[in-house]
């Protein structure tokens, strides 16, 4: 179902193509977790080995997510991603508590928590303590905010450039420090035996926490959805574009964090929030610092990017159904980007970065989000049973496959529920309150034809 507006209004255009789109996903995916979380979530397991499970198994899970939302993006190609699979399996109402979400938690925190790290290895590349200065990382992250703000109200292209060379950035930076921890990693104190370390008794281990730390780390792939209306042949290309773009990312997390356990003792990597940066230190010095620092910098500036590229496109898809404020869904005449949606969340994020911390951010972003990934996946049973489709791309596995991403879901939101019940009802009851707030300014309203 296209979206729907006065044909004398700005529209957004399809310019984006499949290695653009590539791009995106690796840019959505790859800012601030593979940087940052490997000392939360060793940290939260205790374990070496229970470590890179909970990296491989959030993989599988993610794989399976990015198979079914790859499906559901064949089916529905308008602007908004999981809004729009919400919209046409669930209905109006579930979209609007999505949308709801994103504008008071999701996207704030996703943009607050990419940015903190940002501020964090830029103080590094200059030889500071990000510890020892909070407000000035924090300072740094809210600038990084605002520019890319610019960026995408500029145009998507501008937007898309940047993504586009800060991906080749972040992706060649974490090869270039797998090979030299595999090469060099022996002569700086590597071994083999950091693989099989504890830091903590068994009854100390959070999984379900560790799990909720990779998931911040993998999540990214269902972005591009976001932006598929202005994806050029979206539903050939933004399948194929989340698949692949979903592999090259477990392929390079696992081998990076075996790389980190590798270098570094695991009693280390616990207490080592910038993990790239001592594992690089331990193997090539100082150099390797400022080198590793840099390319964070680049990666999660892009990552920072990327969101602002993609996630106003959720308030745009659902003001333009008449389900969320109108004046979201305004199109710049002159650069045909939703340029109030753009500022709205760049605003917010700024906001969100000045009020708390990374792990905060995180987590928040991930038990919100997740859930609505679950649901959208559980919405492709039934838009399967009301158009049945002969042709085009379908997941794999199926019915399995789904079934294995919706129980992880349930299984993330009831571990939060018993390590962190306080925090947990609060962020659900957040979201919640969406639901009234529909009730009385939204439901009745009809979309435009």
């Amino acid at each position: 179902m296209a979206i729907a507006t006065s044909t004398a209004a700005p529209r957004l255009s399809r310019r984006l193509g499949f290695w653009s789109s590539i791009g995106f996903v690796i840019g959505m995916t790859i800012g601030s977790g593979i940087f940052r979380t490997p000392a939360v979530v060793a940290a939260r397991t205790g374990d070496a080995r229970v470590t890179l499970a909970v990296w491989l198994i959030g993989g599988i899970v993610t794989m399976c997510g990015a198979l079914s939302i790859a499906e559901l993006a064949a089916i529905t190609t308008d602007t908004g991603g999981i809004y729009a699979y919400l919209r046409e399996s669930w209905g109006r109402g579930s979209a609007f508590v999505f949308a709801w979400a994103e504008l008071v938690l999701i996207s704030s925190a996703g943009l607050a928590g990419i940015a903190a790290v940002f501020g964090e290895y830029t103080l590094r590349s200059l030889g500071y303590d990000a510890a020892a200065y909070p407000h000035a990382a924090q300072y740094i992250a809210a600038g990084a905010i605002a520019a890319t703000t610019i960026a995408n109200v500029v145009g998507v292209r501008v937007g898309a450039a940047v993504t586009g060379l800060s991906t080749v950035a972040k992706f060649s930076a974490l090869a270039f420090l797998v090979t030299a921890s595999t090469v060099l990693g022996a002569r700086a104190g590597g071994s083999t035996t950091h693989f099989v370390a504890s830091a903590a008794p068994a009854a100390a281990r959070a999984f379900g926490l560790a799990f909720i730390s990779v998931l911040w780390a993998y999540d990214g792939f269902a972005d591009l959805p976001f932006i598929a209306g202005e994806v050029v042949n979206a539903e050939r290309t933004v399948p194929r574009a989340i698949i692949t773009g979903t592999l090259l990312i477990i392929g390079i997390y696992l081998a990076a964090n075996v790389a980190y356990l590798y270098v570094l003792p695991f009693s280390q990597v616990v207490q080592s929030p910038l993990i790239a940066a001592d594992t690089m230190q331990a193997i090539f010095g100082q150099w390797g610092v400022s080198f590793v620092a840099v390319a964070v910098m680049l990666s999660t500036l892009g990552a920072v990017n990327s969101h602002m590229l993609g996630i106003p496109r959720i308030f745009f898809a659902a003001a333009d159904d008449g389900i969320f404020f109108r004046r979201l869904a305004k199109v710049h005449p002159r650069y045909h980007t939703p340029y109030v949606s753009i500022i709205l969340i760049g605003v917010m994020g700024i906001a969100f970065e000045l009020l708390g911390t990374f792990e905060q951010f995180a987590d928040t972003f991930i038990l919100t989000v997740w859930p609505f990934y679950g649901l959208a996946v559980a919405g492709l049973y039934r838009m399967r049973s009301r158009t049945p489709r002969t042709t085009g791309y379908r997941v794999p596995g199926y019915p399995i496959v789904p079934g294995i991403f919706i129980a992880a879901c349930v299984y993330l939101v009831g571990s939060a529920l018993v390590d962190d019940p306080r925090w947990t009802t609060i962020t659900f009851a957040i979201v919640l309150a969406g639901v009234p707030v529909y009730s009385m300014f939204f439901a009745s309203r009809q979309r435009e034809p």
